[in-house]
């Protein structure tokens, strides 16, 4: 039994994915949206309208919405470039947080972050949806069996058609609109934390790293290519050395053929994963994994997993935990996290110097 309706606000319609997660809390029957905030009031009308906000609950000062609306959880989706500022500057008026992925622009930022929320004496969690695909959990069930014994290798490509051919509710945007919003979007601002390695790099080296046991490599290389005209990359290619000597692949794409959640591109959207005793391949969107095992060496279809509630997406999920005090999955613990930015951190390094680098932190 839920004990109480928890308030929560959205803050900063920087990333299309506030949409999303406020049809979540929306659709949550304990939960209720108490407020909005963004200092462009144009850019909520589709929340307010979607959800039936009243106008004493949409604020272009998002201090003001904290202040009287006293709500028990914000979400921040503001510019990668700005996850930390915002943390800083809502954790004072005590309310647990959950930030839209990736966890930060730099590892400086990533821990500003956490221990503005450790001086709050409140959780935060990053949302990475990755975390919510049945592939991806029904591989980590299979992973913590023992079924491919421990891994050795995570191959990872990721992305979309790009940023800016999307908003909320995955609806679609022209090529040309789109082409048009690059010259003053944040998505490709190198300051505001823009870029497809930035983007889903967090995504793949965070789950892998779940997947991995919480381990973390000992060196990086990263190349990026160079748009003509564009301040950041829209491809990305990182691999990571373990003490153990093994390698793991991942590779970031913004203009992928087309986008997965429509038609799987190729190459395909997802993981692949290498243990000591078998593989598994596990794709974005997809209703069954591939799983090659001793046993089943031609390797055989296994359905995913059903996610069971309060565990199938982050808003439920965190309510759930922050009523029972129970630990959050791992891709949304900022210890796991910070593992992964510390490998994005040493990509970014590597990208930019041209060289292999130690992981940073």
């Amino acid at each position: 039994m839920h004990s109480k309706t928890w308030k929560i606000v959205g803050i900063n319609f920087d990333h299309m994915h506030m949409g999303d997660l406020l049809r979540l809390v929306h659709e949550h029957p304990n939960a209720e949206i108490a407020g909005i905030a963004d200092e462009d009031s144009t850019r909520m009308e589709s929340a307010a309208k979607n959800f039936h906000l009243p106008s004493d609950r949409i604020y272009t000062d998002f201090r003001r919405c904290l202040e009287e609306t006293r709500p028990d959880v914000a979400v921040l989706c503001p510019a990668t470039g700005k996850h930390a500022l915002y943390v800083e500057e809502v954790a004072p008026y005590g309310v647990h947080l959950l930030v839209e992925k990736p966890f930060a622009a730099s590892l400086a930022d990533a821990d500003r972050m956490i221990r503005a929320v450790e001086e709050s004496g409140k959780r935060m969690v990053i949302n990475w949806p990755l975390a919510w695909y049945p592939p991806h959990r029904t591989s980590k069930r299979i992973i913590d069996e023992g079924a491919i014994g421990d891994v050795i290798e995570v191959h990872y490509y990721d992305g979309n058609r790009g940023p800016l051919r999307h908003v909320a509710d995955k609806v679609e945007i022209s090529a040309e609109e789109a082409a048009r919003e690059k010259s003053w979007s944040w998505w490709y601002q190198r300051e505001a934390g823009g870029g497809s390695l930035l983007d889903y790099l967090g995504y793949g080296v965070t789950l892998g790293t779940w997947f991995n046991g919480g381990r973390a490599p000992v060196e990086v290389t990263c190349t990026v290519d160079a748009p003509p005209g564009l301040e950041v990359d829209e491809h990305s290619i990182t691999v990571a050395r373990y003490a153990d000597g093994h390698l793991s692949r991942y590779e970031t794409r913004w203009g992928t053929f087309t986008d997965p959640w429509t038609h799987q591109p190729q190459p395909k959207c997802g993981f692949v994963i290498v243990g000591a005793k078998g593989t598994i391949s596990s794709y974005d969107y997809e209703d069954r994994i591939r799983v090659q095992t001793e046993a089943y060496p031609e390797s055989r279809d296994v359905p995913v997993d059903e996610l069971p509630a309060p565990h199938r997406n982050p808003i439920e999920h965190f309510l759930h935990c922050l009523e029972t005090g129970e630990p959050v999955i791992g891709p949304l613990d900022p210890a796991l996290c910070r593992i992964g930015q510390q490998i994005v951190d040493s990509a970014v390094t590597s990208a930019r110097e041209k060289r292999t680098v130690a992981l940073l932190g």
